[in-house]
């Protein structure tokens, strides 16, 4: 049902050459992540969103210099609501943040399963660098980072306010969001920013985590998976997605995942032959990668996730 209304969402009406979508749904609540100034601003703006590709059929909305990072909450109907939660990282390479193909999109799919769904609108690239970023990151991902640790400790802290178990938390990224999904769900241990109040006292560990086609998770100098993913028998167990013919490598989810089933992570990793990037949940001509929602599905249910029915 859910892939039939999806595929009734994405059909387009043409009218005078011109495409035309049904409007994506508003989120149930916008919250700030920081009371004030986040780390390192002087700015608190939530961004521009860029003109749609006139080549792009069905569109996508790209949102960038974002200065003032937010969650948009998308909950589901009350009667199904299982606790579970679910924090959305889309993708964008740190200039933009795409919010709708892997943002709201992915949440109405979650609010179906009854996962209440948060789309982490993460700080994006800045136009001068820091000067005192943490070196050991990848380039542009600090800000992404602390937004992340500080999304999670927040839904945690206010879990019951959002009818949300406190240990049922996971994290989903999407290319440049999964390697900042990725960097939460490895580097918990250690906040990537000064503690500011008692939101950052709770933990900003995930309870699992999805990532889709992530991003340059691999060194390449060694041409393995890069240190900064500090994958331990404490990081969380893990599905990932890719697709064998991804120009951003699905090296990088082999060998995350290598490193989880070292570590003896229960972990789920699925390579489709075709798919290319950047699709989110929406198809792609001739290929079935579109249904790693069914993979996930699957796995999320074995793990007490949603619901056993189908």
């Amino acid at each position: 049902m859910r892939r039939f209304a999806l595929m009734a969402f994405l059909i387009p009406v043409m009218s005078a050459g011109l495409f035309c979508s049904a409007e994506a749904r508003e989120p149930d609540a916008v919250i700030d992540l920081w009371p004030n100034l986040a780390p390192g601003e002087t700015t608190r703006d939530t961004g521009t969103t860029l003109d749609r590709r006139p080549d792009e059929n069905p569109p996508a909305t790209r949102v960038k210099e974002i200065t003032r990072p937010q969650l948009q909450a998308f909950l589901p109907a009350a009667d199904k609501r299982n606790g579970a939660a679910i924090l959305i990282f889309p993708g964008g390479g740190y200039n933009y943040v795409v919010t709708d193909k892997e943002g709201s999109e992915t949440a109405e799919w979650l609010n179906e399963l009854g996962i209440t769904a948060f789309v982490v609108h993460y700080r994006t690239k800045q136009k001068t660098p820091s000067a005192q970023r943490d070196v050991r990151l990848p380039a542009l991902s600090e800000r992404p980072l602390q937004d992340g640790q500080r999304a999670l400790s927040l839904v945690r802290k206010r879990a019951e306010e959002w009818g949300v178990k406190p240990d049922q938390i996971g994290v989903i990224g999407f290319s440049a969001g999964g390697q900042a999904a990725a960097l939460v769900t490895t580097r918990f241990d250690e906040r990537s920013y000064q503690s500011i109040d008692a939101t950052d006292e709770v933990s900003c560990r995930p309870d699992f985590s999805l990532l889709v086609y992530p991003w340059r998770l691999i060194d390449d100098k060694t041409g393995t998976l890069n240190e900064v993913f500090t994958v331990s028998k404490l990081t969380p167990p893990t599905f990932l997605a890719h697709a064998h013919n991804d120009g951003v490598t699905p090296l990088s989810s082999i060998l995350f995942y290598t490193a989880l089933k070292k570590n003896g992570v229960g972990s789920e990793l699925h390579i489709y032959e075709t798919g290319g990037h950047g699709y989110g949940m929406r198809p792609v001509e001739n290929s079935n990668v579109d249904t790693w929602t069914d993979r996930a599905e699957d796995w999320l249910r074995q793990r007490s996730l949603i619901s056993s029915a189908k």
